[in-house]
């Protein structure tokens, strides 16, 4: 079956080749934005409606249809005591890399901060104050998903949010995984549910007795979490529409064809997800072809793998470096990888759109996904053209400061006056008029 990847090989010589770019472009694109017929909407819509309408009840019905978990609302918050246990359980070698990603995501996440009020011309100022409370989905994965916790509390953290409520669907033995539990309690969060899904979004956007609203919820999960974020944004703040995981591989014949085919099968495992390398060198990309072909056989889930690489993959050659990176800022990847030799840095440094960008061959996502300091929380199907990393930065929000005394005002008023009769508005201008008179 691994003879289905021969399709993933594209270049400019095959007659529909632009046809193959923009499929393979509008897949992901498509694949990002969880396109789903009406029902699912519907759906969505309806579960919002109804914890809106019957709060912790309607939470409890839909965690029994969905996780197929009976729990009661005074069951949804995790105790104090739970989370101290499971810290307590966490075996000391894990305990140890967590500590530490903690603190390398706390360095770069203060470094980059900007949260710092700040004096401007002409009297004005910029005010930034932390978002008071947050809201974080982490998946119900069947594997625990700590780094999940900690690359998103932690920039709520520096970003001085008070206070951080956690979701998480009862996947494990009826609740989270007690790996999850102990991370958050390592970070000193204490309200944590046992809730997840469309209905977990729904009660953290507008309340119910048991669950307080928020005022911005993150983090990932699955179509109906994403999709549930979208719905209620407006109502709510968001980080993202967060689609499944990508990655772009920039790589010359300096590249090593066993590791990019490596770290192309790291994010197609997901299934979905995307995995595309750009090269200048057939050479090359055959030897990644055959590669894939020998190391996906090898995959517990090599049937869905191969599928998914088919489906949203692809090893594309061009003629030269400039259209690979031309096409490169064109897919705008949540994950850039370069791995180009000594290049690796100059091919870096002309691409403008990316989540994260990961430099030479050393460099593969999992280093970014659970240890280097920049949150793992990417922009996904092209996005990455207008959006960023999550941030300590996105946990704030700024307010414009306006402080003009008598004689300011007198400088400016007439000009002021002009421009709002210019808009009809007359009591703007008035407003101003009745401040020059004697």
């Amino acid at each position: 079956m691994s003879n289905e990847l021969d399709k993933i090989l594209i270049s400019p010589s095959q007659p529909d080749f632009e046809e193959k770019m923009d499929k393979l472009r509008s897949g992901i694109m498509g694949l990002a934005m969880f396109l789903a017929g009406d029902e699912r909407i519907k759906q969505i819509v309806k579960i919002v409606r109804d914890v809106v309408e019957r709060g912790d009840e309607a939470v409890a019905g839909y965690t029994k249809e969905y996780d197929d978990i009976e729990l009661s609302p005074d069951e949804f918050r995790i105790s104090k005591e739970d989370l101290e246990k499971a810290h307590k359980e966490i075996d000391k070698q894990l305990l140890s890399p967590i500590q530490q990603a903690i603190e390398n995501v706390k360095r770069y996440q203060k470094e980059i901060y900007i949260g710092h009020n700040k004096k401007c011309s002409d009297e004005t100022e910029i005010k930034y104050t932390p978002i008071k409370r947050v809201g974080i989905c982490v998946p119900g994965a069947s594997a625990p998903l700590p780094s999940t916790v900690i690359m998103t509390a932690v920039p709520a953290q520096i970003a001085g949010v008070e206070e951080i409520a956690v979701v998480s669907p009862p996947r494990y033995k009826s609740s989270i995984h007690p790996v999850v539990l102990g991370v958050c309690y390592e970070l000193g969060i204490e309200e944590v549910y046992r809730v997840g899904g469309a209905q977990a979004v729904a009660a953290l956007t507008v309340g119910t007795h048991k669950i307080k609203r928020v005022d911005k919820i993150v983090g990932p999960g699955n179509q109906w979490v994403q999709s549930a974020k979208k719905e209620v944004f407006g109502s709510v703040g968001i980080d993202s529409i967060a689609g499944p995981s990508e990655v772009l591989i920039i790589a010359n014949d300096k590249a090593n064809p066993a590791w990019v085919a490596a770290d192309m099968l790291s994010q197609a495992e997901h299934a979905p997800g995307s995995a595309v390398v750009f090269t200048d060198s057939r050479k090359l990309a055959k030897e990644v072809l055959s590669e894939l072909k020998n190391q996906v056989n090898q995959l517990n889930r090599a049937e869905e793998t191969i599928k998914c690489l088919v489906d949203f993959g692809g090893i594309v050659i061009f003629d030269d470096m400039n259209d690979v990176i031309k096409h490169a800022d064109e897919l705008a990847a949540e994950h850039l990888e370069i791995q180009c030799g000594v290049e690796s840095r100059k091919v870096a440094d002309r691409i403008h759109n990316a989540g994260a960008i990961f430099i030479g061959d050393y460099s593969p996502v999992a280093v970014g996904d659970y240890w280097a300091g920049p949150s793992h929380t990417l922009p996904t199907g092209l996005s990455a053209m207008f959006s960023s990393a999550l941030s300590a930065n996105d946990f704030i929000k700024s307010t414009s400061i306006i402080e003009y005394d008598k004689q300011k005002l007198a400088q400016s008023a007439e000009d002021i006056i002009r421009l709002a009769e210019a808009e009809g508005l007359d009591a703007h201008a008035k407003s101003v008029k009745i401040r020059q008179e004697k």
